[in-house]
């Protein structure tokens, strides 16, 4: 990659060893997730003028994997109950979210997309995807399959 080869640089100035590749990483997913940051604001505002960018990602899920308790979301996404609640009553405040009464535990409830909150979250799905197409046009499947599997990969350690 960088200098000799070896994957290590000189000794930075806190007198440690870093990798170059780790550094490499570091700088590329910071811009990864800057870039992602944006493009959920700009998603979660086309589904709705009013949502949070964090919006987007509980769309992504309600859909991939249908209705959750609210502690199941929060516990996906990586937030508090209460940040998870906000965002729940926001989203039933726009129609496009429902609670339902869960059939296995009445005293909970399960989270679900509206017909509506479902219909505008894949219209903007699909341009989204439309524009990873476009994006990466020049690249063959096996390695956008090999990006997907290894971002997975990365996901799942970062749990």
């Amino acid at each position: 990659m960088h200098g000799s080869g070896t994957g290590s640089e000189a000794p930075a100035a806190g007198g440690s060893c870093v990798d170059q590749e780790f550094l490499a990483l570091e700088r590329e997913l910071a811009v990864l997730l800057r870039r992602a940051r944006a493009q959920s604001g700009e998603m979660a505002r086309e589904v709705h003028p009013e949502l949070e960018p964090s919006a987007y990602g509980l769309f992504i899920r309600l859909d991939e994997a249908g209705p959750q308790r609210a502690t199941d979301l929060a516990a996906y996404i990586g937030v508090g109950k209460a940040t998870m609640s906000r965002q729940l009553r926001a989203l039933e405040d726009l129609g496009l979210v429902a609670r339902d009464p869960d059939p296995v535990d009445g005293r909970a409830s399960l989270v679900r997309l509206t017909d509506e909150g479902q219909g505008r979250f894949r219209q903007v799905r699909d341009a989204r995807r439309m524009s990873y197409v476009r994006k990466l046009a020049d690249w063959d499947r096996s390695e956008v399959a090999e990006l997907a599997r290894l971002l997975q990969h990365f996901n799942l350690r970062s749990a």
